[in-house]
């Protein structure tokens, strides 16, 4: 398993999730750069993702969808911030409804993912930062650990492969 560690701090409001890879920067990079590849990951297991639209460029959006296991779709979508390719993303993350609009009623969160060589590969540092003590609460609530933890934990395949 990739995920060296996972920090909830309630006090400053982020959740820190740090991944090393047995890749070079630009082979992890692709996982977030090419669509189809981003789809193969970006979701738990049961509940793979499909891109409807993607365009990782400042201010440019990325739109979709992650299928349950009985078939229930759960929307969501980026707003890219900046892009530093292969270095950093940043982007303000957010659920959807099932038209694809922002879903108000539910917490958007700001990520930040840095990827740097380390001992020979990748490491992969997602930081994301909160608005309020109960936006967070309530994504940890709904899973984001156990979430992020499976979703990231594919990569090492599919850069093995």
């Amino acid at each position: 398993m990739s995920v060296t560690s996972i920090d909830k701090d309630f006090d400053n409001l982020t959740f820190t999730l740090i991944a090393d890879f047995d890749a070079p920067v630009e082979r992890v990079w692709r996982l977030w750069s090419d669509p189809r590849r981003l789809e193969r990951w970006w979701g738990p297991p049961t509940y793979p993702a499909t891109v409807e639209a993607y365009d990782l460029t400042p201010g440019g959006e990325v739109a979709y969808f992650m299928t349950g296991p009985e078939g229930d779709r759960h929307h969501g979508w980026w707003r890219v911030i900046s892009v530093d390719p292969p270095a950093s993303l940043e982007l303000v993350d957010g659920f959807a409804d099932e038209h694809g609009e922002p879903d108000e009623s539910l917490p958007t969160t700001t990520m930040r993912v840095r990827l740097t060589e380390h001992d020979g590969g990748t490491r992969m540092e997602m930081h994301s930062v909160f608005e309020t003590h109960e936006q967070m609460a309530k994504l940890v609530e709904m899973g984001m650990a156990e979430g992020i933890r499976l979703s990231v934990g594919q990569m090492d395949a599919l850069l093995a492969a």
